[in-house]
């Protein structure tokens, strides 16, 4: 038959629910930890040595002298952390630590703390020295804070101000040392400039006086040669020569393309300064004005008329032959401009060459002359240097290095710090414990929740049993705990496929996983319905059914399998008329494979006629035999696993031999649930456990207990509310 498959869960995201049933579950693992955190913690902070602790503060600057240089301009601005980090590795460095312990002869002084004899060496105190110390900085400040730990508070003052004198002395002395050193290499380097500045200056007279180069010459030369003048003033001649020898080409060009009336007409207008031509066209003017007003009155050959003409004809001749002069001018204009130009170019060629000349008679000495004056300006710089260094290094530099704060002796132990030493244990006790809670709860693959089980099973959980459940028969049919065995027997008959299924069998992974309880307590609850059931205690390796019901084992299954006895000898009735007892017997060794014989189907189906359900008990299905042959050969099959004890492996591991032999599995029955524990199966039967407790408080305590002391008193006292005898 096909197992029954319930559909896969959807994934769901963790809850903090879920972290909380963790810390619920692992809470003696979490206080475990936590305890030994915190007493380890507390035990080793009251046996640690007190450590006392001295500071001393110091005002760090700069290389800055006292008093400000001319010019100079005071630091401002935040504080240059790469300086004071610098200045934090200088203080623990071997240099001034070194000095403190020779000083301070701590190689002796500690050398008994530290060794059963002998001295340490000093590297050996600077590790020890160096582990005691602490350098911080005072934020946005240049305040440097030194602190010294020790046992004994003098000592840790007195090394902290050891300390801070030891740097500031250094800074000091090594200033004074860098001044020292600055100037001598000044002062020889002015010396050797010096020396090569006089030798130099020598070469320049010497050569001065070989060229003959005079005071004079040098002061002209300064201010320009003579022929650098000439060819400046030449140049610029040239330049306005050329300007007006091109005005002159282009009016005379101008005036020889016009006709002699334009010509006549333009030319006052270009010479402007031409009076004689003025003076000629207006007295044509004028003639020619008469000539008209006598020629209308008087004929041709009359005297006047006749003078009148001779005098134009001459003023016309005159005019002409000034106009020839004038454009006769212009062209002697052209030509004097012409040869003043190539005068002047030769003026600027002979100013060149004579310059060129004279640049090469004088070009040494003038070279010689602009180094020694390169020369003269370095000399200079170095005295100025030299001098500026000397009143520097003169300045006392005491700021350089304040100490603010002296250190003093601690008036209690800052080691070990109990309240802080305490909490921090507690928070790693609470971070540890939690830690391995989880870390545990990751490592444990057995079956927690309802869901691990239909995800990795793929079968549905009919029911879920709570812890320190006992036999029903003792709590009777009003405990709390016979609800959850009321739905488990209503789940498997709403399964079932077929009503005429009735043999039940129950298996389980692993032994100890409440099998045989919970299989007696269902069949319980199915007689206390009104059902007739058999109990078949069919686990022959280790039988237990038998002290549920508390008769001897010595007679029953195996008896009725190997022929020795009847089935009604075998079978046995319960004070519960409904509930009847088939015990295992006593297996002989030589049959072991008796579960599998035909007898034992022949069994099954007589018991299956007889009684309307039969559940049979069996061995774990893991490494026996006899669990699968009875999922085989019986109608429904439930796997029991108890929370929380086997691997998930082991019971998908049993689930699969179920169904590898053909045994219908209905589904899983989860056992000894913590309800107080786990919120996750409180309502499956956590609620009905309340309501039960509730309502017995509710009822009076005689009538509650009345039934017990009915059936639990017996002739010898025995406290026993089974009757068992044989049923034929």
């Amino acid at each position: 038959m096909d197992n029954f498959k319930a559909p896969e869960p959807a994934d769901s995201k963790l809850h903090f629910l879920d972290y909380w049933r963790i810390i619920r579950i692992r809470k003696t693992v979490i206080i475990a930890v936590f305890l030994l955190v915190v007493i380890t913690t507390t035990v080793v902070t009251y046996m640690l040595p007190e450590t006392f602790m001295s500071y001393t503060k110091m005002k760090v600057e700069k290389d800055t002298s006292d008093v400000p240089l001319l010019g100079q301009i005071a630091p401002s601005g935040p504080p240059d952390p790469f300086f004071l980090q610098t200045e934090f590795e200088v203080i623990q460095s071997k240099t001034n630590l070194y000095k403190v312990i020779e000083d301070l002869d701590l190689n002796r002084r500690w050398s008994k703390d530290h060794l059963a004899q002998g001295t340490l060496k000093t590297a050996e105190t600077f590790e020890i020295l160096r582990d005691r110390i602490d350098v911080r900085q005072y934020r946005n400040t240049t305040m440097i804070e030194i602190r010294v730990y020790s046992k004994n508070k003098a000592e840790a003052a007195e090394i902290a101000n050891k300390i801070a004198q030891v740097y500031r002395d250094s800074r000091v002395y090594e200033r004074e040392r860098m001044a020292e050193r600055g100037i001598a290499k000044i002062t020889e380097e002015l010396r050797t400039q010096q020396s090569k500045v006089d030798r130099m200056q020598e070469e320049l007279d010497q050569l001065k006086e070989t060229n003959r180069i005079t005071d004079l010459m040098m002061d002209s030369w300064s201010q320009g040669t003579l022929e650098a003048d000439v060819v400046r003033r030449t140049d610029s001649l040239k330049t306005q020569t050329k300007q007006q020898l091109a005005r002159v080409q282009s009016t005379l060009k101008r005036l020889k393309l016009l006709t002699s009336e334009r010509l006549r007409n333009s030319l006052p207008t270009i010479s402007p300064g031409e009076t004689l031509l003025m003076d000629l066209l207006q007295r044509e003017a004028i003639a020619r004005q008469e000539f008209l007003a006598m020629s209308e009155t008087l004929s041709l050959n009359h005297p006047d008329v006749v003078r009148a003409t001779n005098l134009l004809s001459l003023l016309d001749k005159q005019i002409e032959e000034r106009i020839q002069g004038i454009m006769e001018g212009l062209e002697t204009q052209v030509q004097a401009f012409n040869t003043e130009l190539e005068q002047l170019d030769a003026d600027v060629k002979a100013a060149k060459d004579e310059d060129l000349r004279r640049a090469s008679q004088y070009r040494d000495y003038f070279l010689k002359k602009r180094k020694v004056e390169n020369e003269k300006i370095m000399l200079d710089v170095l005295s100025r240097k030299l001098a500026q260094e000397k009143f520097d290094s003169a300045i006392p530099r005491q700021t350089l290095v304040t100490i603010t704060d002296p250190a003093e002796e601690g008036l209690k132990p800052v080691r070990p710090n109990i309240p802080l030493n305490i909490a921090f244990g507690v928070i790693v006790g609470l971070v540890v414990g939690v830690g391995l809670a989880f870390f545990i709860e990751y490592l444990d693959t057995s079956v927690k929740t309802i869901d691990d089980v239909e995800r990795s099973l793929q079968a549905p959980v009919l029911g879920v049993i709570p812890q320190n459940v006992g036999s029903l028969l003792d709590e009777g049919p009003e405990s709390p705990h016979a609800e959850a065995y009321r739905v488990l027997r209503t789940n498997i008959l709403f399964t079932r496929k077929d009503e005429t299924f009735n043999t039940i069998t129950i298996v389980s992974g692993g032994a100890g996983e409440g099998k045989s309880t919970t299989l007696f307590n269902l069949a319980v609850i199915f007689a206390q319905n009104g059902h007739r059931v058999l109990v078949v205690d069919s686990d022959l390796r280790r039988p237990s059914m038998h002290k549920f019901f508390k008769v001897s084992n010595s007679l029953g299954l195996t008896n009725f399998l190997l022929g020795q006895n009847s089935l009604e000898e075998v079978i046995q009735t319960t004070h519960l008329k409904t509930l009847d007892f088939l015990p295992s017997g006593k297996l002989p060794s030589s049959s072991m494979g008796i579960l599998s014989s035909q007898q034992m189907k022949d069994l099954v189906a007589e018991v299956k006629r007889r009684y309307d359900f039969v559940f049979f008990d069996s061995p774990p299905i893991m490494g026996v035999s006899d669990a699968v042959v009875l999922a085989s050969e019986v109608d429904i099959s439930l796997q029991v696993i108890q929370y929380r004890k086997y691997p998930q492996a082991m019971t998908i591991r049993a689930k699969q031999m179920v169904s590898k032999v053909g045994g219908y599995l209905v589904g899983i029955v989860l056992n000894n649930i913590n309800m107080s524990q786990d919120e996750n199966y409180y309502y499956y039967s956590g609620y009905y456990y309340d309501y039960y407790q509730s309502r017995n408080k509710d009822e009076d305590g005689k009538d509650k207990d009345k039934d017990k002391a009915e059936t639990k008193k017996n002739g010898s006292g025995e406290m026993s509310r089974i009757d068992l005898k044989k049923k034929y």
